[in-house]
């Protein structure tokens, strides 16, 4: 039996991410491959149990976040060949240090170096990573979060994450990067290439 392999996505809002992983699935699927994704409604479903999100957000609802997301990555590997992750492990922290950062509060290093753990852990399970990197000249997607300093934020501290803990990752700047990263994808996913 063959290992599925999980891929994830990373990056702020309105980058591109659902419409790469849209244009993997179909790629996938035409290959012959059993796909699942993961929903990115994550943040979403936290704010309905009553956790406070975007600029909000606390320590705990990024715990939630994290091992709501890596829950369903595993389950999916149930059914699946290969696994999408729609918002990787990364992303909630980055999102709750730019909450930390554009309400003016300094992190706490315990609570980073744990939330670091669970991440570092959870990327341990990827086949890949793929890290959009913002354009501002992009308009943001309907019923998304305006604050338009937040959104870089996050940016920043994805890429910052991925450096200070040096996590092996694609990078996604315009189209031409996106045509050659899918196409790698596709051949990892098909094994025609090894991680």
């Amino acid at each position: 039996m063959t290992t599925p392999i999980r891929i994830a996505l990373s990056g702020t809002h309105s980058t591109g991410k659902t419409t790469l992983l849209r244009r993997l699935e179909m790629e996938l699927r035409a290959n012959g491959r059993t796909v699942a994704r993961t929903p990115a409604s994550f943040a979403a479903k936290a704010a309905e149990l009553g956790f406070p999100k975007l600029q909000n957000q606390t320590p705990e609802c990024t715990e939630w976040i994290i091992a709501a997301s890596a829950a369903a990555a595993a389950e999916a590997t149930l059914t699946a060949d290969v696994v999408l992750i729609d918002r990787s492990a990364l992303d909630p922290v980055a999102y709750y240090l730019a909450a930390l950062e554009c309400s003016g509060q300094q992190p706490d290093p315990d609570i980073t170096e744990r939330l670091a753990g669970l991440v570092k852990a959870h990327i341990a399970g990827y086949g890949a990573l793929v890290a959009t990197v913002l354009d501002p000249a992009i308009p943001l997607g309907d019923s998304r979060d305006r604050d338009l300093d937040y959104r870089a934020a996050v940016d920043r501290h994805i890429h910052a994450l991925l450096a200070e803990h040096q996590i092996p990752h694609q990078r996604i700047t315009g189209h031409d990067d996106e045509r050659t990263v899918l196409a790698g994808l596709v051949s990892l996913a098909s094994g025609e290439v090894t991680p």
